[in-house]
């Protein structure tokens, strides 16, 4: 098989999973550079939690590879075990211990994670080496003095350290000695992070894991992920629904629709220039404007654009659907100053809202049955049938596929 390019730490090369007829995933290509945040965004039932387990070694692929540091780690009928693939998963649920401290669960992983016993061994004989302890590795304390004991301890204080070392980082470290059913769902999140981020994985998988929290702590744990990806540097992939989380934690986000990937992209790329009606309809809300392109011109229903105004305006050609955000129409009592960008074209609100920190404005052109949504800071009032000027800036219509 192919090998994944240098850069790519993590690397799914056309993974396919069908559960009989089913195709829950369809031939998803992406390819994660070392110390990447990656989201995959999308409705439910799109495909991306089923990736997300293809990637942890729960689930093989029926078609397709995962690669891992350029080593096939998933293929159909062959696929490593998850505890052998050095990552770490947090669920939706957070899935700690509810009889063990904070502390407790944290140092689980550093512990008895799970690796071969020989493993494990090796890194008890290692850390005993330090201590020079190695020569009495099977004996009981009582058969130790007092200093062979206190290397013991040594080699214990060294977890009991780095736990507090995270705990520190999560900002836990007074809630050490409590147990989850102490915690509220912010602060017992921030242990399921803690304790995933402490064994130093490969590559670190999210499953929707704010989605329990209420939207005050969601609103800070999206800034905390980010922080500890910051500092940490992780290779990660995270599963969720929200817009507005992908857009605050990742570096990049892959947009799933029907089991495939329709556009990976950085947050302000995608929102700015969605390549599919599918991708600028579910990442925040746009317009949707038809127009053929005519000669010089891009014409639209009740109104013209010279063709020269849009970004890549030689690419421009027949019928075409544009995206237009919002917040990129802008509205006015009296016709605005001209300028070479921007079309300005007369119209009536038909509608209002106010949303505290903008208004939701629907605005009829005057010609033609187009309908507008448009975005307005608190103090830009209008009246429901007032007629407003409206100034649309042809650079921010993005064409978009069908």
């Amino acid at each position: 098989m192919v090998a994944a390019p240098a850069a790519s730490k993590l690397a799914l090369r056309d993974l396919t999973c069908r559960f009989g007829t089913v195709t829950a995933v369809d031939r998803a290509t992406l390819a994660l550079a070392r110390g990447e945040f990656v989201s995959l965004l999308g409705p439910s039932g799109c495909g991306k939690t089923t990736t997300l387990r293809m990637i942890a070694g729960f689930l093989d692929p029926t078609e397709g590879t995962i690669e891992l540091d350029g080593r096939v780690i998933s293929a159909p009928g062959r696929s490593l075990p998850p505890e052998k693939r050095g990552m770490s998963m947090i669920f939706q649920s957070y899935a700690i211990w509810p009889n063990m401290t904070v502390a407790e669960n944290v140092g689980f992983g550093l512990e008895v994670r799970r690796q071969p016993r020989a493993e494990i061994r090796d890194k008890v004989d290692r850390i005993l080496d330090v201590v020079r302890m190695r020569a009495l590795r099977d004996r009981y304390p009582a058969e130790l003095s007092g200093g062979q004991q206190q290397r013991v301890a040594l080699a214990r204080a060294e977890i009991r350290d780095k736990v507090d070392r995270i705990l520190d980082v999560v900002r836990m470290r007074a809630l050490r000695d409590r147990y989850p059913a102490e915690l509220s769902g912010g602060q017992q999140q921030r242990v399921a992070l803690a304790r995933a981020i402490v064994v130093q994985p490969d590559v670190l998988l999210l499953d929707e894991p704010l989605s329990n929290l209420d939207a005050n702590l969601r609103d800070e744990m999206r800034y905390e992920i980010r922080r500890l990806h910051d500092e940490f540097h992780i290779t990660t992939v995270y599963v969720t629904h929200d817009q507005a989380e992908a857009m605050v934690t990742s570096d990049r986000i892959a947009v799933m629709n029907a089991g495939r990937i329709e556009q990976v992209d950085e947050p302000r790329a995608l929102y700015a220039r969605p390549r599919t009606r599918f991708v600028a309809g579910f990442i925040g809300r746009t317009n949707f404007l038809e127009a053929d392109v005519r000669g010089d011109d891009v014409v639209f229903d009740g109104f013209a654009i010279p063709r020269a105004r849009f970004a890549d305006a030689t690419a421009l050609r027949g019928r075409v659907t544009f995206s237009l955000r919002p917040q990129s129409v802008h509205l006015h009592r009296h016709p605005p100053t001209p300028s070479d960008r921007a079309a300005v074209l007369p119209g009536r609100v038909v509608q209002r809202a106010y949303l505290g920190e903008h208004w939701d404005y629907a605005v009829r052109p005057k010609d033609g049955a187009l309908q507008l949504r448009v975005t307005a800071r608190p103090h830009e009032v209008f009246e429901v049938d007032e007629s407003v000027w409206l100034e649309l800036d042809a650079a921010q219509m993005s064409p978009i596929a069908d």
